[in-house]
């Protein structure tokens, strides 16, 4: 039997903040009161905020650690081990690690690694070698050549439990203003303009080819694993209106408040990257989070591809509407909510108990200890 007591805390419930202590036995929690604790073995948190571990639904950070620099490779052993290891520090306690599936052989700049990490991770979660949750969120991406392949070599043993449609073909949804591709193409690639052209002719003849029956082996993969279902970068209205004749419940990365606010009409969650909320703008020129935020239209937030901007953006936010329960709820309760995981996502009674101890200084947070299923992991 594990059981302690985190006493003295700043408590972020779903609605408020109360000065008391948390009762954590056998990885759940099972008891939150106002006031201290006068168990002599408790933990005193220093009147520090205890806050619900985040859930982060979009990272692509696992392949940075895989992909250092450009041309560089990690082993995806140890890159999965520090992906994890940065997620836990931060604050992060349950994953969807965002991995690619549909490669494109011919030019080489998309190559198949997504079911390779997926048996790393569940090898690893079976040894319980993690410190955090992970879970599997396929990148589908429909403008590619084996996508179909990549699918079919996915089980029952690989947790999906999110796939994502993704079209990055140039001209349109994410990448509709051509020469913020080219940037990110000429950095994360290094690619010429001359292989970019032809790079971007073959997507073209990829998306015309492959499109439909890339979306219908997507939705039939979706019905076989219970998969929730992402739209990514969805655009215009009708944008919108394919994603939830498909059955979306989540729309990633709108491009545009269109499309954010048609997402809202039919019930569909909208997330953003907590990068965008902070720099204050979205790197490919697109709609800004807090334009969103402003209209009523954000629900989620992910980290993307900086996992610290997660619990920095909520705590930027939460300070500024003077609101920090609803703050978080956009990193833990809403996303937890959005992917059925009912087991966590606040601090209530019978919860898992993924905590994160961290104080204020300056307007950020500085994160002290992190527990995930009732387990220290930071």
């Amino acid at each position: 039997m594990h059981e302690y007591i985190l006493n003295n805390a700043m408590i972020i419930k779903k609605d408020e903040i109360v000065h008391g202590h948390i009762r954590i036995k056998d990885n759940k929690i099972v008891d939150i009161s106002s006031g201290l604790s006068n168990n002599k073995s408790s933990i005193d948190c220093e009147k520090d905020y205890i806050s619900p571990g985040l859930v982060e639904l979009h990272t692509d950070n696992l392949e940075r650690h895989m992909t250092p620099r450009p041309k560089v490779s990690f082993p995806v052993e140890n890159a999965i081990l520090s992906h994890d290891r940065e997620l836990a520090s931060v604050g992060i306690t349950t994953v969807f690690d965002a991995l690619r599936v549909g490669s494109i052989e011919k030019t080489g700049k998309y190559k198949k690694y997504a079911k390779n990490c997926s048996d790393i991770i569940s090898n690893f979660k079976k040894d319980n070698i993690l410190k955090i949750d992970h879970k599997i969120h396929l990148r589908a991406e429909t403008c590619s050549e084996n996508l179909i392949d990549e699918l079919d070599e996915y089980n029952e043993t690989h947790d999906v439990k999110l796939i994502s449609i993704m079209d990055h073909t140039p001209g349109q949804r994410q990448f509709r203003v051509i020469d913020k591709y080219k940037e990110y193409l000429s950095i994360k690639h290094g690619m010429t303009e001359n292989e970019m052209e032809i790079h971007f002719d073959h997507l073209k003849n990829l998306q015309k080819k492959n499109s439909k029956k890339h979306i219908d082996k997507i939705l039939e993969f979706k019905s076989s694993y219970d998969c929730i279902l992402a739209s990514h970068d969805d655009t215009t209205e009708n944008d919108v209106h394919n994603s939830n004749k498909y059955g979306v419940k989540l729309a990633e990365f709108p491009t545009t408040l269109e499309a954010a606010k048609t997402s809202k009409d039919y019930n569909i969650k909208v997330m953003m990257g907590s990068p965008n909320l902070l720099r204050g703008g979205s790197h490919s020129g697109n709609i800004s989070a807090k334009e969103l935020l402003e209209n009523d239209c954000l629900d989620i937030l992910s980290s993307d591809y900086i996992p610290s901007s997660l619990i920095i953006s909520v705590v930027k936010w939460g300070l500024e509407i003077d609101n920090l329960p609803k703050a978080f709820a956009a990193a833990s309760h809403a996303p937890s909510i959005a992917t059925n995981l009912n087991d966590r996502g606040s601090i209530e009674n019978n919860k898992r108990a993924d905590l994160v101890r961290f104080k204020i200084y300056q307007n950020l947070p500085v994160v002290k200890n992190v527990w995930s299923n009732g387990i220290q992991v930071s």
